[in-house]
């Protein structure tokens, strides 16, 4: 019987604790507490993981809509190309491929330069400017790779620091009660949570515009081997 009145004690205690730590990050008193107080009581670390959920927005945003510009391209801009260069009018495909801004059009234009040269130098030339566009929209993906590294473990140095406050307050006061306790890690664990959220939403970004890039990939190498095609058939 004493036992279950420790138990009855205990619960009563836990809930008491509990409806005031509530209330107390309740800011606004409507009764409940909204995502931004739940991330307030994370503490001054929410700050920079705040800014890593920016940093990886902006960079997602920037260059999804750049791959997205490099793979806009023409469906008959190849067969342009090879009327003119069996037509045996050069300047006229080069000219066209120049006016065409995609990465697709600056690989044709370097093989057009270089048409009457052996095919292997042809084909050199062209796969350099193919690594170079590469280069040119795999540009600050590092940024989310960083991001969905560093974040989670910001999140956990947010808990950790939070957990030594707890604890030196405890010892501080001599406060050793399972409420103090549960309600001090909860708000320590809300760094972790973030952390690990904005950790998995620049994975998922990042494999994102890998796939998108990829694709785009693709279709240089088939405007290559299409165009090294076209060198072979016969001019009229």
């Amino acid at each position: 019987m004493i036992h279950l009145l420790q138990i009855v004690d205990t619960a009563k205690q836990l809930v008491s604790n509990s409806a005031s730590a509530i209330s107390h990050a309740d800011k606004n008193g409507d009764g409940s507490i909204s995502l931004g107080e739940l991330l307030s009581m994370g503490g001054w670390l929410m700050f920079p993981l705040i800014g890593l959920l920016l940093l990886a927005i902006f960079f997602f945003v920037e260059r999804w809509i750049a791959i997205r510009k490099a793979g806009k391209i023409d469906a008959n801009f190849m067969n342009i190309i090879r009327d003119h260069i069996v037509n045996g009018n050069v300047t006229a495909a080069r000219s066209f491929a120049r006016n065409t801004n995609n990465p697709v059009a600056r690989i044709i234009d370097k093989g057009i330069q270089r048409i009457g040269k052996p095919i292997d130098i042809i084909e050199d030339s062209m796969e350099n400017v193919g690594k170079l566009e590469m280069y040119n929209m795999e540009r600050n993906l590092s940024v989310l790779s960083l991001v969905y590294g560093i974040a989670p473990m910001v999140g956990f140095l947010g808990t950790i620091v939070g957990m030594l406050q707890l604890f030196y307050q405890i010892n501080a006061t001599g406060e050793f009660t399972p409420a103090a306790i549960a309600g001090g890690i909860y708000t320590k664990m809300i760094t972790s949570a973030s952390g690990l959220i904005i950790g998995l939403l620049a994975y998922v970004g990042y494999n994102f515009l890998n796939a998108q890039i990829n694709k785009v990939a693709n279709k240089m190498e088939a405007s290559t081997a299409e165009f090294m095609d076209v060198l072979q058939e016969p001019t009229k």
